[in-house]
Order: structure tokens, then C-alpha cells, then sequence
């Protein structure tokens, strides 16, 4: 790595951002270095800053609460709809949390890079790593490549289903 902060790119396609203060702009320069790797697709980028790395694990554990509580409030819409068919009560807000999130998690991570990322935490695959020893952080945050294609099908099946059933029962109702 050299002084200005630059990431190294190691042949493992890891990708790490080093915390080195050389200005004032530092944090800055952190961001655009995570923004390089996201782009770059790597399979691993560790963030050796503290509030980079803070940060980016909290956004990435919104996205995942967004994501979750999408497809258990679509599933549990659709179970509700035909435990009590003749009732909306739980069924309709259910299916609305549901669209909504599934709106939500759309429109915020569609185009962001960090989508397709996890936040790494089980030490055994962490020591796999061969830069960790190397590092000067003391708890660095490790982000993982996942393709996030099923859970993306999966949220919007969910919602969609949800609602195309709450909508159905409403038309039969009015009918």
C-alpha cells in the first residue's frame, strides 16, 4: 500500500482500506476506497477504519432487517389470509408492511454496490484470510461478495403475492 491511502488489491481478490491519516480529508478518502472496491467487485473487502467499517456493517444490517421483515410479513400474510378467510384484520397491514419494505429495499439498494456484501463475523472463515495478520486494526470489518439474486426473487414473490392475494380477497368481497 502506498502513503496516500490507496487500497491493495491482492491476488486472493481482497480488497482492504487501510486506516492511514494523512490529511484532513482522510475520511473521505476512506469512503472513495470503499466506493473502488465495491465497484471493483471484490470478493472480500476488509475496512480497517472505524466508522467506514461502523458505518457500512449498520447499512448493510438495515438492508437485511428491510429484506427479512418483507418476506416474514408476506409469508405470514398469506398464511393469515387463508387461516381467516373471511377476514382482512390481519391479513391486509400485513401484506402492506410487506409491499412496503420490499418498496424500500428496493428503491435504496437497487443501485448501491454494498447489496451484494455481508458482513462477515464467524472467526473460522475470518482466519482463512491471508491479510488479517497483516493489519493494523484491532477489529476490522470484513465484507463477503454474496449473490443476492435469490433473495431479491424471494422478497418480491413474497410481496407480491401477498398483495396480489390481500387485493384478490378484496375484490371478491366488494363483489
Amino acid at each position: 500500500m502506498d502513503a496516500g491511502g490507496d487500497r491493495v488489491l491482492h491476488s486472493t481478490n481482497i480488497a482492504v482500506i487501510r486506516e492511514v491519516y494523512d490529511s484532513e480529508y482522510s475520511q473521505h478518502c476512506f469512503s472513495v476506497e470503499l466506493e473502488k472496491a465495491l465497484d471493483s467487485c471484490c470478493s472480500y473487502i476488509v475496512i480497517e477504519p472505524t466508522q467506514l467499517g461502523d458505518e457500512t456493517a449498520r447499512w448493510i444490517s438495515f438492508g437485511n432487517y428491510l429484506h427479512k421483515t418483507a418476506v416474514l410479513s408476506g409469508i405470514t400474510s398469506i398464511i393469515s389470509g387463508f387461516v381467516w378467510p373471511q377476514s382482512f384484520t390481519p391479513q391486509a397491514p400485513l401484506s402492506i408492511l410487506s409491499v412496503l419494505c420490499t418498496g424500500l429495499y428496493t428503491a435504496s439498494w437497487q443501485f448501491d454496490h454494498c447489496v451484494k456484501y455481508q458482513v462477515e463475523r464467524d472467526p473460522r472463515k475470518l482466519a482463512r484470510l491471508p491479510v488479517l495478520g497483516a493489519l493494523t486494526a484491532a477489529s476490522p470489518v470484513v465484507l463477503v461478495r454474496k449473490d443476492d439474486t435469490r433473495r431479491k426473487i424471494l422478497h418480491c414473490t413474497v410481496s407480491i403475492t401477498s398483495a396480489a392475494l390481500c387485493i384478490y380477497k378484496l375484490y371478491c368481497t366488494i363483489k
